[in-house]
């Protein structure tokens, strides 16, 4: 209510607003307390008509005045005016009158809301007909706007009966005298508003349209422009209480995650206290075990040094007698009687010098506990570091240690943490280009995840041949994980090599099967299906038929002037030249002359005069097959083709040798470009 008190208070008299003006920062002022204000500004001999502006009490803004109109320029808040009147009303009736402190005061009662504004279940206040003569007067039924009168039920038969022009007025359910104020036009005083000016955002009377300064403005019927203003408020206020709904929501999770902190914080330093009264407890157990056996070390070497003065001072005993017997002997003068006991003597006294002798070393090894040590230093160092659990740092993924083959990668990692790690999982998917990257991190259905792994590294199998991938590691513990950057790595394509059944009896393979060379021998070689027989097409295949996936081989030209590689299905003929049907497809060099060929069909193409290394690229599941000058990386001409059947790699070596290189990585500036890229069509050549 404090709240609704200060809103329908004047910041100048601080009272409730009198007749208030709505000025054009949005805010209002009394027109009384206005005109003082314009008042206080003049001079001994000025009027308050020469002021033509005033500052806003409540945001200092400067408000300019008509000088012809002055305050009454400025709009009345109508608006404002009405709550009041209805805070006012409803006061009255919920308070009784005032006391007599307070009587004539202009201060809102402290009444509830919803008794100042009329809701849904609130009776109106009723309004009292004001063209009756009785006393009291009835109560209206219907208040007329074109005579601003409300009457009751016999007044209004009296004074507006079914005829013209009093059918002409409207007639509204019944309005206090007091909604119906500031309905006059702000120019001409007699007329009342019964349009808007669209330009100037102003109600206006006919008079102004017709010779005011609005006759030039854009005007709109106060109906349009009521239902425009009053959908537009409605939509406002939808917006303001869904806002008001969330924010209720959003408070509500606000207040709730801070009853979760304060639970989950207790919880946690009830934690620390056990965590830290459990190590305290190891530190005691350790400090009784080590103690227990310093006392145990302590009593072992005492009881051994004891035992050994023990032995020291019986020898001392004996010697000391035996010292003063030898220094009789020696004092003898009579050589008879010194020989007679010398002898004797001098044995015992080598004997106890002997025995003394072995006494002198367990003594010198007799531990003093010098060398018993303690050093707390790592632990200390660990107990220093004692902090709550916070998640692994990102590992990184280490490229240059990850290996390859044409279905499996190995994917190696480090993390700084690895202490702390619990375990890694790795993510990977077809890479595409780097707009693939951000669709990927948007969505976690794409990607492969392999979880809950124990080494910094992965071997992954299953993959396509010659496909690029894009992985990474994340880094898990119980507070929570980090992902790595995306590292890219790809598999080589399929490695194969020559099939010696299939090579003509005047083609030799050589003992590792990757390279073939003419050979005019007559060596003897068994007839089979799978066996080139033609006069003139000297060929052999590769090992591997292929039905999927991209793969990238090579052919060194090993000085041959005429030679042929390519792709040909399994049923292609083995009694013609490759190219010369529609199951395969070449490139050909014949002396000086390079063509590509399919289904008897050739084109010339015009490669560097020294090609030496022939690439092909081919894309199964794509649908064409590429070659190019594997030194110079020229593309050299692509096929498209709707393969329908598995191929194989197929080579023709009419003169010296060719040497495949298989198991290749597609060399990075063939990966990502489009067939289309380095493709020209020729009619007839796609199958």
């Amino acid at each position: 209510m404090d709240t609704l008190e200060s809103e329908l208070t004047c910041p100048i008299c601080l009272e409730l607003f009198e007749d208030p003006l709505l000025l054009p920062c949005a805010h209002s002022l009394c027109f009384g307390c206005a005109h003082r204000i314009l008042v206080s500004h003049c001079t001994t001999n000025e009027s308050v008509q020469s002021i033509g502006a005033f500052q806003c009490p409540t945001c200092r803004y400067v408000i300019s005045l008509s000088p012809e109109r002055g305050l009454e320029g400025l709009k009345r808040n109508v608006t404002l005016q009405n709550i009041i009147d209805r805070v006012q009303r409803a006061s009255s009736s919920a308070g009784g009158p005032n006391s007599p402190g307070e009587e004539g005061s202009n201060r809102l009662a402290l009444v509830p809301v919803s008794a100042a504004m009329s809701s849904p279940g609130t009776p109106p206040e009723p309004v009292q007909c004001q063209f009756c003569e009785q006393d009291p007067p009835q109560d209206a039924v219907k208040t007329c706007v074109t005579c601003e009168v409300s009457y009751c039920e016999e007044c209004l038969r009296a004074t507006h009966p079914n005829k013209k022009p009093f059918t002409g007025h409207r007639l509204i359910e019944p309005m206090p005298d007091s909604h119906l104020r500031g309905l006059q036009c702000l120019e001409h005083e007699e007329e009342k508003v019964n349009m808007y000016c669209v330009t100037d955002d102003q109600l206006i009377c006919s008079l102004c349209k017709l010779v005011g300064r609005h006759r030039d403005h854009q005007v709109a019927a106060l109906s349009d422009r009521y239902e425009k203003l009053r959908q537009a408020l409605d939509s406002n206020l939808s917006n303001l209480i869904k806002r008001n709904n969330e924010l209720e929501s959003l408070m509500g999770k606000l207040i709730q995650t801070c009853q979760h902190v304060e639970v989950n914080a207790s919880r946690q330093e009830g934690k620390l206290l056990e965590e830290c009264d459990v190590l305290i407890d190891i530190i005691q157990q350790r400090r009784q075990i080590i103690g227990s056996k310093i006392k145990e070390g302590k009593t072992q070497r005492l009881r051994k040094l004891a035992q050994q003065i023990s032995n020291c001072k019986q020898c001392i005993e004996r010697s000391s007698a035996l010292i003063t017997q030898a220094d009789q002997t020696l004092k003898e003068t009579d050589h008879a009687r010194f020989l007679q006991t010398a002898k004797s003597i001098n044995e015992r006294v080598s004997m106890a010098t002997a025995s003394t002798q072995v006494l002198i070393p367990e003594i010198h090894l007799t531990d003093t506990f010098d060398t018993f040590a303690l050093d707390f230093t790592r632990e200390k160092k660990l107990l220093e570091n004692l902090d709550y659990l916070t998640a692994p740092s990102a590992p990184c993924i280490r490229e240059e240690l990850c290996t390859a083959s044409y279905d499996t990668i190995t994917v190696h990692w480090t993390s700084d943490d690895e202490f702390t790690v619990v375990s890694y999982e790795l993510q990977y998917a077809i890479f595409t280009g780097q707009s693939n990257i951000a669709s990927l991190c948007n969505s976690l259905e794409s990607w492969m995840i392999v979880p809950n792994i124990k080494q910094n590294h992965y071997t992954v199998h299953g993959l396509q041949s010659g496909t690029k991938y894009i992985f990474v590691v994340k880094a898990i513990n119980q507070a929570g994980s980090r992902s790595s950057e995306p590292g890219t790595l790809k598999t080589n394509s399929q490695p194969f090599k020559l099939d010696p059944k299939s090579a003509h009896k005047k083609l030799k393979v050589s003992h590792d099967n990757l390279t073939v060379e003419r050979d005019e021998t007559t060596s003897k070689k068994g007839h089979s299906q799978e066996r080139f027989t033609s006069q003139s097409s000297y060929g052999v295949v590769g090992n591997v038929y292929i039905d999927s996936g991209r793969h990238y081989w090579e052919a060194l030209i090993g000085g041959s002037t005429w030679y042929a590689v390519g792709i040909a299905y399994k049923s292609a003929p083995k009694h013609e030249w490759i190219g010369k049907n529609s199951a395969s497809w070449v490139l050909c060099r014949c002396n000086n002359s390079w063509v590509v060929r399919h289904n008897s069909k050739e084109m010339a193409i015009e490669p560097s005069p020294h090609l030496r290394r022939v690439g092909v690229l081919l894309d199964y599941d794509a649908g064409y097959l590429t070659f190019y000058d594997a030194v110079g990386s020229q593309h050299l001409h692509t096929f498209h083709v709707s393969f329908v059947q598995p191929v194989c790699p197929v080579f023709n070596v009419w003169n010296k040798c060719l040497t495949i290189l298989t198991g290749l990585p597609i060399p990075d500036h063939l990966e990502g470009l489009e067939p289309c890229f380095c493709t020209y069509f020729i009619h007839g050549f796609a199958a």
